[in-house]
């Protein structure tokens, strides 16, 4: 259950990464803005769904949040600890209760590891318990996320997709974190076996009390999982609300364009209701629009948001946007 207390609180983050030319003397030549200029709060408890399309920056945000990748500019508290200032011998400590869920349950996981060596890994660079003890624990974590713990042998290739989900949610749990970025998880995985990994998620976060940030391209999901959702458009947040808020009743003109693309079980409603098409592509990030960066493709855009950024503010209570003509 999410409290009022602030565990992650991320201000004006900005995360570039540069764009260089040259073979022995490099030089750079621009920047992909992934992520710029984002603030956001999430509470203890919480899941923070954030969602957009493909090369928006989701997962950069996530990544930099936890200092897989350092921060350009900008702060990252948690717990009332600037991330950004720490070194990593100290950066090391927190990383017991900050932990990440990869996208790809592939790519992820070591082939040449055992099941039991992959889970068990974070325990040993933290040198918690004996060999044997780290042996029981990973047992156990096998039995919390529904797997046979006698499967502590195998190798990850003698598992499905689905399978090797919960082995990285066991890896991720394995040092008790408060704070998991939950990083697109069920992207990569068959739709009958999605519920069952988000149904695990929501298990383990009331057991242990977790707070999630939960990347995802499926709005539908995310309305299931999320207390409170924020929609990003390259690199910025647009929107930021409450679930059911943000699903009822969006105010920036692209969460209304995302939503339009929601299916509505009701055949009736679903046949009354007005799509939204946006025009064009998304802008490449190392080259965004000036002034609001969804101008060249929003429907209702004006000559102020060709020129002046818009303000990140809150438009009611809890419900924050960046829109000029909101």
């Amino acid at each position: 259950m999410s409290t009022e207390k602030v565990i992650i609180k991320v201000e004006n983050l900005t995360k570039h990464f540069p764009i260089t030319r040259g073979v022995i003397v490099q030089r750079q030549i621009g920047a992909v803005q992934a992520v710029d200029n984002v603030s956001f709060e999430i509470r203890e408890g919480e899941t923070l769904g954030l969602v957009g399309e493909s090369g928006c920056g989701k997962s950069t945000t996530g990544r930099t949040i936890l200092q897989l990748h350092r921060a350009t500019s900008g702060k990252v508290y948690y717990d009332g600890t600037d991330l950004t200032e720490t070194g990593d011998d100290q950066m090391r400590k927190f990383r017991r209760d900050l932990q990440i869920i990869f996208q790809d349950p592939y790519a992820s996981l070591n082939p040449r590891m055992t099941v039991g060596s992959i889970i068990a890994e974070p325990l040993e660079v933290h040198r918690i318990g004996t060999k044997k003890e780290r042996r029981e624990r990973v047992k156990e974590l096998l039995a919390l996320v529904g797997l046979n713990p006698y499967f502590i042998n195998r190798y990850p290739h003698e598992f499905s997709g689905g399978q090797r989900q919960r082995i990285g949610v066991a890896r991720a749990l394995a040092l008790n974190p408060k704070f998991i970025v939950c990083d697109e998880p069920i992207a990569a995985l068959d739709v009958s076996i999605q519920a069952q990994v988000v149904n695990l998620l929501e298990e383990l976060q009331e057991q242990f009390g977790l707070t999630y940030l939960f990347i995802a391209h499926d709005l539908s999901m995310v309305r299931h999982i999320a207390d409170r959702t924020a929609v990003m458009y390259l690199g910025k947040i647009v929107e930021l609300a409450e679930r059911d808020e943000l699903y009822g009743k969006p105010l920036h003109p692209y969460a209304q364009a995302l939503l339009s693309a929601v299916p509505i079980p009701d055949p009736v409603k679903e046949r009354e209701r007005k799509r939204v098409i946006l025009e064009g592509d998304v802008p490449s990030p190392s080259n965004p629009p000036s002034g609001c960066r969804f101008h060249p493709r929003c429907p209702i855009a004006e000559d102020i948001c060709k020129e002046k950024e818009p303000e990140w503010r809150e438009a009611h209570e809890d419900h924050w946007v960046a829109c000029h003509l909101v």
